[in-house]
């Protein structure tokens, strides 16, 4: 046997040894998680020069690693592979071209060893849980939750203890990392769809389903099975919850749902979709100045013009997201021409009571408002005042073709018995991932505090 034969030979033998290894960590937390047995099962693996990564689809691994940390310790291979599967989970190597690389890095392997620590599992246990735990302590504090974007926006908005030092952020990445995350940035284009196990035979290939959009499934499917194992066997990590619903909540457009408040009104302008300049101006000069087609002179424009906004002043509701809300409010009615030459738009301040009710009429109105805005009350949360109000207003001929009522809560308040009129819709600022309950007549809006 030839030098180079027998180095291919020992070169297999490392790679197939690697791959044993790997079986055996994977049976482990399989034995342990059970409820993530969809997840623990990549289609593929690749060797991969460096340490542990994935792209979401493939898991790739450097042989000599995986048995050089198998080798020192069984519980630290164990925990870098549950470490990369939740990422997978949580959806984390799916970034957007604008993120800062390093700071999301870093965010992601925090909220993964969030996860381990709370799971506390013998087989993935290690000599710096303890220093993991009291930075993560420190950051739960301030952000509640420790999902890897709330993390991110904390650290962006300086909330946290900044880590704009190299040395500070040099500190926290040795401590959190596990794995590499170059697989994640290659490439701008999605990767095919995976090939996971999800009820024993592999996922048909489907291009309209993104390796990201599968993940998601995986997500889903996880925090069903945990629903049922948690009657069985009690409590699971509080982390592992949060970034799985942090995974599942449903996205919402604010700027799509105040289209749907937008009321149909015929305004004096040029319709240039259905105008033909052409014949028009060959009637006018072959015919005595007489036009073959009349120019449509009025189209059918969305503008919002009469809506309610009701804004809760309760203790429990910040002054500052009211505010931020307000404006966000009104840029994307800016933004979308959706002002009416003369609007009639009502913002209603309500804790237990009515505290307050200004007219908006023009674009300056609100600029004035937002300008010299106080919030009233601080009192308790009931939303049946608001609504008795409106009727009243209806009644007395406030409006003249009312669209809706937009009231932006925490969720906490006693909502009215019956249907109004009108269409309604509840928006919020969530401060877990636990969406409040609305009357199944009216529409709800979620909104992280960063999408604010």
């Amino acid at each position: 046997m030839t030098e180079e034969n027998r180095f291919e030979n020992n070169k297999t033998k490392l790679e197939e040894l690697a791959a044993d290894v790997l079986d055996l960590a994977r049976g482990r937390l399989l034995v342990n998680l059970r409820y993530m047995d969809v997840a623990l099962t990549f289609h593929d693996r690749k060797v991969y020069h460096g340490s542990f990564s994935t792209d979401g689809r493939v898991l790739y691994y450097d042989p000599a690693f995986v048995l050089r940390t198998y080798r020192e310790s069984r519980e630290m291979l164990t925990r870098t592979y549950l470490h990369l599967v939740l990422h997978c989970v949580f959806c984390h190597p799916f970034v957007g071209p604008d993120t800062d690389r390093r700071l999301w890095d870093l965010v992601c392997d925090m909220a993964a060893e969030s996860v381990i620590c709370e799971l506390d599992l013998p087989c993935t246990r290690s000599d710096e849980d303890g220093s993991r735990r009291d930075v993560l302590r420190k950051i739960r504090r301030e952000t509640g939750f420790l999902t890897a974007e709330k993390i991110y926006s904390a650290l962006r908005k300086c909330e946290l203890e900044p880590v704009d030092t190299p040395e500070k952020l040099k500190q926290l990445e040795d401590l959190f990392r596990a794995d590499e995350h170059s697989e994640w940035y290659r490439g701008e284009e999605q990767p095919p769809a995976v090939q996971t196990v999800l009820s024993g035979e592999s996922m048909p290939e489907q291009d309209d389903i993104s390796t990201e959009g599968e993940w998601k499934e995986i997500a889903a499917q996880i925090e069903m099975e945990i629903e049922t194992f948690a009657k069985i066997r009690g409590r699971f990590a509080s982390s592992l919850v949060q970034n799985l619903r942090a995974v599942n909540r449903e996205k919402y457009d604010y700027s799509g749902f105040l289209r749907k408040f937008a009321a149909i009104n015929e305004t004096v302008k040029v319709s240039d979709d259905e105008f033909d300049y052409i014949y028009y101006n060959y009637g006018l000069q072959h015919y005595h100045k007489m036009p073959l087609i009349e120019p449509l002179e009025y189209r059918e424009d969305s503008r919002i013009r009469d809506f309610v906004i009701a804004i809760d002043t309760s203790g429990s509701v910040a002054g500052e997201e009211v505010q931020t809300f307000l404006q966000k409010t009104y840029n994307i009615l800016k933004s979308r021409e959706s002002f009416h030459n003369r609007i009639n738009v009502h913002i209603i301040q309500c804790d237990a009571q009515i505290q307050s009710d200004e007219v908006i009429t023009s674009p300056e109105d609100f600029d004035r408002y937002l300008e010299n805005m106080e919030i009233r009350g601080l009192g308790g949360t009931d939303f049946r005042p608001v609504f008795d109000y409106m009727d009243r207003l209806v009644k007395e001929g406030a409006f003249s073709d009312l669209k809706g009522l937009i009231y932006f809560t925490d969720g906490l308040g006693i909502y009215p018995a019956s249907k109004p009129a009108y269409k309604t819709a509840f928006v919020f600022v969530e401060s877990g991932y636990n969406v409040p309950e609305v009357p199944v007549w009216a529409m709800k809006v979620v909104l992280r505090p960063d999408e604010l």
